[in-house]
């Protein structure tokens, strides 16, 4: 089958399927000064959005990424005026009430993480109800983030471990990294390859703290609701022309190994990395 990713806009480009980000992640920004540089109302620029967020699935899925986080709404939003986060509440609903068919389609797996407790009644039943209808797909899983903040998140593991020590069920000696990043919201996901934020700004936003340590970050000036495949095609080309820089050394020839290791190692098979996900990404060489 074709390809509908517009691969033919880039003809220098030659996108190598093993070496593509196992995971993505999307920090969404701008929607707000796509809407007033039109003369319209913040809530329009939410709206369009969406389209950027479906194309990006789409996209992805069709790469063959097993794993895309989106940063749908933060901790820090709830501080928004308070017709605006209604509008995002049903917004987001809508949005999953739409998505089921689609996403049951093209085999996509929802997870969330956040303080999702904090939604709207009707948004959490959505939520649960699509989280349970696609648990079984294994071609791509799509995070979202919802209410979430990285302190936030650190701040809840840290106090379970600590529980954890004063009941006796943990030792100090037993806190090391790998601890801590199963009680993270995160656990069981593997940390970013690529960090992309739209709009211009060069920032994380209290966005997976811990887990973006070694991350590769792209920044664009692309405001969120004209994101679409072709920018995600850049955004990934970008990536495969770096080195992953781990900061370790090969002792026998001095040479880090970051160096030696393919940009997007990790996702060398990644039906396997999306649990038993079934194909595997075409050659995307336009060239």
């Amino acid at each position: 089958m074709a390809s509908s990713l517009p691969l033919s806009e880039f003809p220098q480009l030659s996108l190598d399927p093993a070496r593509l980000p196992r995971h993505v992640a999307v920090v969404m920004d701008g929607n707000g000064r796509w809407a007033t540089r039109r003369g319209l109302n913040r809530c329009e620029g939410h709206r369009r959005g969406k389209d950027a967020a479906r194309a990006v699935v789409e996209a992805a899925r069709e790469l063959g990424i097993p794993y895309l986080t989106l940063f749908v709404f933060s901790h820090e939003n709830w501080q928004r005026p308070v017709p605006e986060v209604g509008f995002l509440m049903r917004l987001f609903h809508r949005f999953l009430l739409t998505e089921s068919k689609r996403l049951m389609k093209r085999g996509v797996r929802l997870i969330t993480v956040g303080e999702t407790a904090r939604l709207p009644a009707a948004v959490r039943r959505a939520l649960d109800e699509m989280v349970a209808l696609t648990a079984g797909n294994r071609k791509m899983t799509l995070a979202l983030a919802l209410s979430y903040g990285g302190r936030q998140d650190l701040a809840a593991a840290a106090r379970r471990i600590a529980e954890g020590v004063a009941a006796g069920r943990i030792t100090p000696q037993q806190v090391n990294e790998e601890l801590l990043g199963n009680e993270l919201m995160t656990a069981g996901i593997p940390d970013p390859d690529l960090l992309i934020r739209t709009s211009g700004e060069q920032r994380i936003s209290n966005f997976f703290l811990y887990q973006l340590a070694y991350t590769e970050l792209y920044f664009t000036e692309t405001l969120w609701p004209d994101f679409r495949e072709t920018d995600l095609l850049k955004a990934l080309a970008d990536y495969q022309a770096r080195e992953r820089r781990f900061g370790t050394v090969d002792v026998r020839t001095g040479v880090r190994t970051d160096v030696l290791k393919a940009v997007g190692g990790g996702a060398v098979d990644s039906s396997a990395a999306a649990g038993g996900a079934e194909g595997s990404p075409r050659a995307l060489s336009t060239g």
